[in-house]
């Protein structure tokens, strides 16, 4: 399970936005739909998930009306606030999605449907373990309205996987790659590296493996060592050994490289697509600071600048919600100091990068030019009043951000 929840103020129970909120019809609408149940937990993950002996009396066959009741007060809160928009992006994330029927996932997606509407062009992704994918699962999806699959690879090498407490066969990835092309949707596949024992020659072997099924999408995200996990107590145990931050750029650069070679541009620095049609629509809202409602289990929202997280366990959201009262455990707006932190963070994490001029001081705007000397901003971009990063930028973005806002 995930670790603490972000301190804010006390939400109400009626879930009702400030009064000063008003959320503009203009803005972008996203939705997320955390899934929060897992077979076994990975070793490295922190995330807010649960395995069958810690749901302590919630169902998973409950879960999707439990979820779909969130969903109507969401409506109710939205459509008190202002217009409701329609969602352009939907994003089943977990957990393991695909642990619930694809006749529940449906249901949620149609809830969405019925309470604000889906953009006829929508992204809508469903996370799913390679073990839980067939014919009949994806073909169920794509006739509810799915898009997309993201695929948890992770790794192509067995001792890799067992490394991060994997559990799924290799072969099985390009199976469920397969039903998702036989289906109609878009593929993406997730990576990891810097696992323990993991060497440079095994991350090419995954790479090389992930670009053979020709996806149209692929994530490759450096392991963090988390508190708490049973990864970071191995470490602290001398168990296992630390991930090399020196390997772990040489994996990413090499990452670069060959998904270059293959087709894939970069647009964020942990995504490659093949073309600028195939980016994660829903992951570049959170980067661009769109408006999206999160439902779930410690599921995060934001609206018009407010931010609020509901509570973390199954068991508690559902008796909250059964209560008819909102599942959110507290809330907060973020002053200009914070707002310009955040925006400094996310955008210049994306191809487009940040406009020169939203950084407030002069000395912020100075501080650019050194970026460029340093090798960390491409000079043709800033020279066109956009902070790009450069491939050594990317590397080494905390650097960049902290030059730009100290």
């Amino acid at each position: 399970m995930a670790g603490a929840l972000p301190l804010g103020d006390p939400a109400p129970s009626d879930g009702r936005l400030p009064g000063g909120i008003r959320p503009s019809a203009d803005a972008d609408f996203g939705v997320y739909l955390h899934v929060p149940f897992c077979r076994v937990r990975c070793g490295y993950c922190d995330f807010n998930t649960y395995t069958a002996p810690e749901l302590r009396g919630a169902r998973q066959d409950q879960y999707a009306d439990t979820l779909l009741q969130e969903i109507a007060l969401a409506r109710d809160v939205l459509a008190e606030a202002g217009p409701l928009r329609p969602a352009r992006t939907v994003f089943f994330g977990g957990g393991t999605p695909t642990l619930l029927p694809a006749g529940d996932l449906a249901r949620m997606l149609d809830g969405v449907r019925d309470a604000f509407g889906i953009a006829d062009d929508a992204e809508v992704t469903v996370e799913a373990n390679p073990d839980t994918v067939t014919d009949a699962v994806v073909g169920e999806l794509a006739r509810a309205g799915v898009t997309r699959l993201s695929i948890g690879m992770q790794s192509a090498v067995p001792h890799v996987l067992a490394a991060l407490d994997r559990t799924h066969a290799p072969e099985n990835v390009g199976q469920a790659v397969q039903a998702a092309r036989s289906a109609g949707l878009d593929v993406s596949v997730d990576l990891i590296y810097g696992a323990p024992g993991e060497g440079l020659a095994d991350w090419r072997a995954s790479l090389e493996t992930a670009i053979g099924y020709e996806p149209d999408h692929i994530s490759a995200y450096a392991l963090i060592i988390e508190e708490g996990t049973k990864l970071a107590r191995q470490i602290h145990r001398g168990e296992v050994p630390a991930p090399d931050d020196d390997l772990q750029a040489e994996m990413y650069e090499l990452a670069d490289g060959l998904l270059g070679e293959a087709g894939f541009g970069w647009y964020e620095v942990s995504n490659w697509s093949r073309g600028v049609e195939h980016r994660s629509r829903h992951n570049l809202s959170y980067w661009r600071g769109a408006d999206w409602w999160g439902f779930g289990p410690g599921a995060h929202s934001h609206v018009a600048g407010l931010r609020w997280w509901n509570v973390k366990h199954p068991a508690t959201y559902a008796q909250r919600l059964a209560l008819g009262e909102s599942p959110a455990a507290g809330r907060e707006t973020p002053d200009d100091a914070q707002r310009l932190l955040e925006r400094v963070l996310l955008e210049t994490r994306i191809r487009e990068g940040m406009p020169v001029d939203a950084l407030p001081s002069r000395e912020a705007r100075r501080a650019v030019a050194g970026l460029v000397a340093d090798g960390l901003v491409e000079g043709p971009d800033a020279v066109r009043g956009r902070i790009v990063l450069t491939l050594r930028g990317r590397l080494l973005a905390d650097a960049v951000v902290r030059a730009l806002t100290d």
